[in-house]
Order: C-alpha cells, then sequence, then structure tokens
C-alpha cells in the first residue's frame, strides 16, 4: 500500500541510507560540511521549483529503504542514496526493480575514485538513473533526472 500523499504523481520521494544521517560531521574531506537537513532543504525547494513535493527519509536499515521505496512505489520517483547499501543490498535492488516510480540513485563521492569495493553498485543496474562526483549539488542533479524520467514513462 502506498503512503498517503495529496499527489503521487507529482511528489518525490529523497530517501538516504546508512550514515548519511551524520552528513556534515562525517569524514568532511570526502563528504563536505553540509548536513543532511541542508541536503533536504535544497531539493524540498528545487522540488518546489519544480512542481513537486518532496518527501525526504533517512534510515540505518535496509529492511525500512525497502518499506519507503514500496510506499513510493506509484509516486513521481524516488532520489535515493544507498549508501554503502548499494554494494551489497540486494533486498535493496529488488525493491528498486520492483516499484513503478524511476529511481534515480545519487552517490556524494567519487565511488571509482575510492576502494574497489565500492565500484560495484548492485542496486544501479535497476535504476533510471546514476549521479556519483558531484557533491551534494548531486541531489539536484538526480532530482531533475527523475522528473525527467517520470515524464517520459507518462508519454
Amino acid at each position: 500500500m502506498s503512503s498517503p500523499v495529496a499527489d503521487p504523481s507529482r511528489t518525490v520521494l529523497l530517501l538516504n541510507g546508512p550514515n548519511l544521517n551524520l552528513l556534515g560531521t562525517r569524514d568532511p574531506a570526502q563528504y563536505g560540511t553540509t548536513t543532511l537537513a541542508e541536503v533536504e532543504a535544497r531539493v524540498t525547494a528545487l522540488g518546489k521549483e519544480l512542481g513537486v513535493d518532496v518527501v525526504c527519509a533517512q534510515s540505518n536499515t535496509e529492511g525500512i529503504l525497502v518499506d519507503r521505496l514500496h510506499a513510493a512505489r506509484d509516486w513521481a520517483g524516488v532520489v535515493m542514496n544507498p549508501g554503502a547499501y548499494a554494494h551489497y543490498g540486494i533486498a535493496l535492488r529488488d525493491a528498486i526493480d520492483a516499484i513503478e516510480a524511476p529511481v534515480v540513485e545519487v552517490h556524494i563521492s567519487n565511488v571509482y575514485a575510492r576502494e574497489a569495493f565500492r565500484h560495484t553498485s548492485v542496486t544501479a543496474p535497476v535504476t533510471a538513473g546514476y549521479v556519483a562526483g558531484c557533491g551534494v549539488f548531486g541531489y539536484e542533479l538526480a532530482l531533475r533526472a527523475v522528473l525527467n524520467r517520470a515524464a517520459e514513462r507518462r508519454g
């Protein structure tokens, strides 16, 4: 069952995975000093400019992320930073694949310039797009991309 929102076709889920609640303080050299609340505010403001509502959620637990995806399955789309679950979150991958809403995966850092285990994403092959290495600005790019994919779906 989907979450009740005013207009699912004009609502985007901004979903953040493990450790992203620590943005701004966790490894600022890698992730910067912008907090998750600031990212959410920027994406929500951009959403308003683009005519969509943005619902924000974060969890360190894969099952909760899966539940959030299921609840947004008929929304305009999902901007998702799965964090480390990108590399081994098979349940998260399956949830992305199971929903109708386009999902654009975003990573703050350039995962390909980091440790080798980060070079493989199990979630990316089932997403509608992928943004990495653009810092927190990547979230804004991902919102634009997910809305573009949603418009393509509507025809």
